[in-house]
């Protein structure tokens, strides 16, 4: 399939997509090389995408061994022509900056209220926040079709 470049109406659906979705499936590469996917609750700030995990955890091991992840977001559909999901490959950042942590501490806040002050009062949990930034992207919407897909590859600017 060949790859199209980021128009702004592609880029609006992702974004849609991302805010209506809270989980994304992860698939980091283990040590003896196959993939590990787990699923984990993000946040995103345009197309940087932000999970936490355990920072002893087997996928910050793999993270730090390997920093290229995939993802998938989507959720079930009973009627199978209205599937719309993003798949993307990229790689994952230890996100260690103050003022990003920070911002990124607010962007789950918001979208997750129920969290409240998660983590500041118990510190026993070592929790390591990762920025999944994507370089391609394969968005599904079989409401133009069944089976349809726009790929895309980003470069650093998008």
């Amino acid at each position: 399939m060949p790859s199209t470049s980021l128009s702004p109406e592609l880029r609006d659906k992702i974004l849609a997509i991302l805010a209506r979705h809270n989980n994304m499936t992860i698939a980091t590469l283990r040590p003896d090389g196959y993939p590990q996917a787990t699923t984990v609750a993000y946040a995103n700030d345009g197309l940087a995408i932000y999970f936490g995990c355990g920072a002893q955890s087997q996928k910050a091991q793999n993270i730090a061994r390997d920093a290229r992840v995939s993802a998938a977001i989507d959720i079930d559909h009973t009627n199978w022509n209205e599937i719309e999901g993003v798949s993307l490959g990229g790689t994952a950042a230890r996100v260690t900056d103050p003022a990003e942590l920070d911002r990124v501490a607010k962007l789950f806040r918001a979208k997750f209220p129920q969290m409240g002050a998660f983590g500041e009062e118990d510190d026993s949990f070592d929790m390591t926040l990762y920025r999944v930034t994507p370089n391609v992207i394969s968005v599904l919407d079989y409401t133009k079709g069944f089976g349809h897909t726009d790929l895309v590859t980003l470069d650093a600017a998008a």
